[in-house]
């Protein structure tokens, strides 16, 4: 099946990256930062359609149509563009990504960076790779020598639960903070070492499935806000390496 998720998404980001420039459509999920495009839902129409072929009863759950097939054991959970803020002007962060969860537990993923040329996939049990080459994160212990990224919430204006003050705290506490606008390419990023950690509010499951099986995979360690147990259909997340995993706790529950 993971060879099958690898065919799909290369084919979708090859999509994404040959439309970058093509828009003709944009519209607003309940904000005008929160957007969707016609190539948005182009790309998740073609994912759609491969999967119907190729495992016929199997269900899904997209980030622009939704849910089908819910009885299904099977359920593949699709972001057809993580990044379509980044996309609409150009700016060369996105990706697609795309999961599969067996009787609720995640047991492959990949999230394709078209940009780079970058394929992200992991099975359950058999470690985290890009483009073949096996994935680890990161051995940094010290939160003051790593580097972290986060996203806000398109409603971050009004929203009280906004991740702004955990921002301003891990930026005296870190060596650096990024922000790049795409969630399961920081998430992926932390499995290949580039990054530290991770945390962002108001997620989705299309945003996270892939990649945080991709990190853990990899090594790395993911929670809840609260140091719980992580589950795909809750907003909040922090990732990491592992080893720097309480420091970050300990700031983010001081902002909670």
């Amino acid at each position: 099946m993971l060879e099958k998720i690898v065919e799909i998404a290369k084919e979708a980001g090859r999509f994404l990256k040959e439309n970058e420039g093509k828009i003709s459509q944009i519209d607003e999920k309940g904000s005008f930062t929160n957007l969707v495009t016609d190539i948005d839902k182009g790309s998740e129409k073609m994912i759609k359609e491969f999967i119907e072929k190729n495992f016929p009863g199997h269900g899904i759950l997209a980030e622009e149509s939704g849910a089908s097939s819910p009885l299904s054991d099977y359920r593949w959970i699709i972001d057809p563009l993580d990044g379509t803020t980044n996309f609409t002007h150009a700016f060369p962060v996105y990706c697609v990504s795309i999961a599969l969860e067996h009787k609720g537990e995640l047991v492959a993923g990949t999230v394709y960076d078209p940009n780079f040329d970058e394929l992200f996939s992991a099975e359950k049990g058999g470690g985290s790779y890009m483009n073949g080459k096996r994935l680890s994160v990161t051995s940094a212990d010290n939160l003051e020598k790593s580097m972290l990224a986060t996203g806000f919430p398109y409603d971050v204006k009004h929203n009280p639960f906004n991740c702004v003050q955990h921002f301003e705290e891990f930026l005296t506490q870190t060596q650096a903070v990024r922000r790049l606008g795409s969630a399961a390419l920081d998430a992926c990023y932390v499995a290949a070492g580039r990054l530290d950690g991770f945390w962002e509010v108001n997620l989705h499951p299309w945003d996270t499935a892939a990649a945080v099986l991709i990190t853990t995979e990899a090594g790395g360690k993911v929670t809840g806000f609260h140091g719980e147990k992580y589950s795909i259909y809750q907003r909040d997340i922090v990732l990491s390496n592992g080893l720097i995993h309480d420091q970050m706790l300990e700031i983010i529950k001081k902002n909670l």
